[in-house]
C-alpha cells in the first residue's frame, strides 16, 4: 500500500472496490477507443473482477481483439457534493480473460457475481453471455482534489487483507 495513503483514503478505496457494483470499461480496438458501463463483482482478496458481458455488447468486441481494458469506479455523486472534483474515484488497468464454463474456476466465479448481483442469474442462461475474470497491473486512486496514488495488484491484495 502506498505509504502516503492514510487510513480513511485505504477505507474509502476499499469500499469502492468491494461494493462498487457498477463500473466504466475502456476498451480499444485499432485507433477506436470506448467507454461504456458494466456491472461488475470484486474477488474477495480485490485480485480480480468478474464481469458478465454480452458477445453482443460493442465493448465485448474491443475486449475480445484487444484485453487491455481499463475499469473506473466513482464514489456517488448526490445532495451536498457541491464539487464532484472532491468524490474518491479509482481506474484500474490490466487484462481481461474469458471464463469458459469448463474452467475449474467456473462455477466459483459464477457463485460469486450471482452473490454481488443476483438479479443477472437469467443472463447466465442466454447463449450470447461469456464470463470474464479482469485482472488489475496497475491504477490510479484519487481519493479527492489534488490527492493521487498509483497502486498495483500487491497493494489490492494488501488492502483487501486489512
Amino acid at each position: 500500500m502506498p505509504s502516503t495513503m492514510n487510513p480513511e483514503e485505504q477505507q474509502t478505496l476499499r469500499e469502492l472496490l468491494r461494493t462498487g457494483r457498477w463500473a466504466a470499461i475502456a476498451t480499444a480496438r485499432d485507433d477506436e477507443p470506448l467507454a461504456s458501463w458494466v456491472a461488475v463483482a470484486a474477488e474477495d482478496d480485490l485480485s480480480g473482477f468478474l464481469l458478465h458481458l454480452s458477445h453482443l455488447a460493442l465493448h465485448t468486441r474491443y475486449l475480445e481483439v484487444n484485453p487491455h481494458i481499463s475499469l473506473s469506479w466513482s464514489a456517488p455523486d448526490g445532495p451536498g457534493q457541491s464539487d464532484p472534483q472532491q468524490l474518491a474515484r479509482v481506474s484500474l488497468q490490466g487484462r481481461v480473460s474469458a471464463i469458459s464454463r469448463d474452467a475449474a474456476g467456473y462455477a466459483a466465479a459464477r457463485a460469486r457475481y450471482l452473490h454481488r448481483l443476483p438479479q443477472a442469474a437469467q443472463q447466465f442462461e442466454l447463449g450470447d453471455f461469456e464470463l470474464y475474470r479482469f485482472v488489475p497491473e496497475t491504477g490510479r486512486y484519487v481519493p479527492g482534489f489534488g490527492r493521487v496514488h498509483r497502486i498495483g495488484l500487491d497493494d489490492l491484495r494488501a488492502l483487501a487483507s486489512k
